[in-house]
């Protein structure tokens, strides 16, 4: 879902222009059997090809600081400021993204946005070499923030091309093939670890050069466009100034925030708690995918589980999950075990995978319920009520989406913080479990609570 809607009026038949379908009806059974399906297949794995590279380009540098060892004097305090700003980048950049391709076309921004990866990895793969400044390494790491935009737009063109009744699990594959794209980079690392070592850092963006040409040729040759989309700027004013946009913003920001700030910053963290055990990059580097990769997978989970339970109680029981996931991290901390730790950090990734699906599901759910009360009230016609609920569904995910990345940067800064002040992740973990404490119960008191302003079915 996204900000982006179909335009309502009858479109002209085809005219033949390559690239540019005029007439679009998925909802019509019969030409989405016969003319409808084959396309938006075609378009959905290309679309998940090139937003799986832009995941990797954003995640860079959760590898790339295992690299950075001694002869480039960086503290493990710099080096989580080198993983926050690619997440600020990419929080920033989500919305505009997603407006983009109502503006340019599906197909067009595609190209633009994968060719736009090459802006951090060619000078990477140039500059990464003892001697580089501080300072350019920012600018380089920050550059990667534009990975971070491609989710959006690639969700938002997606979209487009499925019907009501299939949307989620188009959107579902879509987003799990580009979140796998996080334990993807990492992987990359660890074999240029193993094969080329620690000297070699220029070697990880290298790999993605040609995978990123290859992806906007793939996009130019098989991705169309759909001119019948319209951005609706009005959806997007009225749904800022809805609380529930900035609930469930804030309860993003706890799963898909944590996801891919865990993400940036497990590596790093693995080698400052158990720098015994994992004394060179490549230690580390054979673990620090494994999360990612179980978040990744795990995201469906939580939607069938909201489709079965409700979204509001996955979500709330999810947050008391991570909650004890954090403490459990921070025990064995504190007494040096490895293995509840290594399970204690799982564990925070695979119910950030799970709540990355039950708070999606939740969103529609809330206007759905909404819509429903002012058709009984007499305040709105059936049709009109659906119509709002559908807009205000897709902005509220455009804003979420966005938002719930600067999460990413937040655990980042909280590591850094409690490194520097405590010489410890410990006040970290407590943090996160604070934080999670204050999603599970918002959760509760607003859309669990038994009362007359309860929404139903959430």
């Amino acid at each position: 879902m996204s900000t982006i809607a179909p335009a309502v009026t009858q479109v002209p038949a085809a005219t033949g222009r390559r690239h540019r379908i005029e007439d679009w009806r998925p909802e019509d059974p019969d030409f989405w059997r016969t003319t409808g399906a084959p396309i938006a297949r075609r378009n959905l794995w290309v679309s998940i090809f090139a937003e799986h590279i832009g995941f990797s380009v954003w995640s860079l540098w959760s590898v790339t600081v295992l690299f950075l060892g001694p002869a480039y004097g960086i503290d493990p305090a710099g080096k989580f400021l080198l993983t926050a700003v690619p997440a600020a980048l990419g929080a920033v950049l989500r919305l505009p993204y997603t407006l983009a391709v109502a503006r340019f076309g599906g197909r067009n921004w595609t190209i633009v946005s994968a060719l736009m990866l090459l802006v951090p990895t060619i000078p990477m793969a140039v500059l990464l070499e003892p001697g580089v400044s501080y300072s350019t390494l920012m600018v380089l790491a920050c550059l990667t923030g534009v990975g971070g935009g491609n989710f959006a737009s690639s969700m938002a063109n997606i979209n487009l091309f499925y019907p009501q009744r299939l949307k989620g699990r188009a959107l579902g594959l879509n987003a799990g093939g580009g979140n796998l794209g996080v334990p993807a980079v990492q992987l990359v690392g660890l074999a240029v670890l193993a094969t080329a070592g620690a000297a070699y850092p220029r070697l990880v963006p290298a790999v993605y050069i040609p995978l990123i040409v290859l992806a906007a040729l793939a996009a130019s040759r098989w991705l169309d466009n759909i001119p019948g989309a319209r951005n609706e700027p009005g959806a997007l004013r009225e749904a800022a100034r809805d609380p529930h946009t900035w609930i469930m913003s804030l309860l993003y920001i706890g799963t898909f925030g944590s996801f891919i700030g865990f993400g940036f910053a497990f590596g790093q963290v693995l080698q400052l708690q158990f720098a015994d055990r994992f004394p060179t990059p490549v230690d580390a580097a054979w673990l620090t995918f494994l999360g990612p990769l179980v978040g990744s997978l795990i995201r469906p989970v939580g939607g069938h589980l909201a489709d079965r339970l409700g979204g509001a109680r996955v979500t709330f029981w999810n947050f008391v999950a991570m909650a004890a996931g954090a403490g459990l991290v921070l025990y064995a901390a504190r007494e040096r075990s490895f293995p509840l730790y290594l399970i204690g950090f799982l564990s925070l990734f695979v119910f950030s995978g799970i709540g990355n699906g039950s708070t999606y599901k939740m969103i529609p759910a809330i206007f759905r319920a909404r819509a429903m009360e002012a058709v009984d009230n007499g305040r709105r016609e059936p049709e009109a009520a659906r119509r709002w609920s559908i807009r205000m569904t897709g902005a509220l995910i455009g804003i979420a989406g966005a938002v719930g990345a600067s999460g990413g940067v937040l655990v980042n800064i909280a590591f850094r913080q409690s490194f520097l002040t405590r010489g410890s992740a410990d006040a970290a973990y407590v943090a996160f479990i604070a934080a999670y404490a204050v999603c599970f119960a918002l959760t509760w008191l607003v859309y669990l609570r038994p009362g007359r302003r309860a929404l139903p079915g959430v």
